[in-house]
């Protein structure tokens, strides 16, 4: 089951969900717009290896805004904070930020209960295309959890995603080869 509007007013007056900045005018009928963060980043190497840390290089979007390139995988972040504790979060694109020809997400779209920071956004483009930071680029929506929960992911030991940062995050795949050694 999805949240309503009113269902997710309701889960931040309990502080179930909190969003940071809240905006009344961005609450839809069952989802709640979010904004692209003033930071972008792109991997210092063409050539990444899912074994190995591959450092970013972060830069503020200009003013002027900043012209997304087909081929590059860019980091983003969105502006608003979010904390979910008794429902999964989605993050999907918006149809206005789809009909540029801009993908938010390679695969990450949902979040786990306990997710507590700035998405990340894994951004890329069919075509050259400007954006700005403060722009519409997603949209989050809520599923109710059927059943107690054991493990929220803010409590988790080896949650490599836990760092609170207004920052695009790198991969961090590369933990988990380490926890196998």
């Amino acid at each position: 089951m999805i949240l309503t509007d009113k269902q997710i007013l309701d889960a931040i007056a309990e502080k179930e969900i909190v969003i940071e900045p809240f905006r009344p005018e961005c609450l839809g009928t069952n989802s709640y717009d979010v904004h692209l963060g003033k930071y972008l980043a792109v991997y210092r190497e063409r050539m990444l290896d899912a074994k190995k840390h591959n450092p970013i290089d972060l830069f503020e979007i200009p003013e002027e805004g900043f012209v997304l390139q087909p081929g590059t995988l860019y980091l983003g972040v969105t502006e608003e904070y979010t904390e979910t504790h008794r429902t999964v979060p989605f993050l999907e694109g918006k149809s206005s930020t789809g009909r540029l020809g801009i993908d938010i997400h390679a695969t990450a779209g949902k979040g786990d209960v306990g997710f507590s920071n700035n998405w990340t956004l894994e951004i890329s483009c069919v075509q050259p295309v400007r954006v700005y930071a403060g722009m519409p680029i997603g949209q989050l929506i809520y599923f109710v959890v059927n059943g107690e929960i054991n493990n929220f992911y803010n409590k988790k030991q080896n949650a490599k995603y836990n760092m609170r940062t207004d920052k695009p995050v790198e991969s961090m795949m590369w933990k988990n080869f380490e926890e196998q050694a």
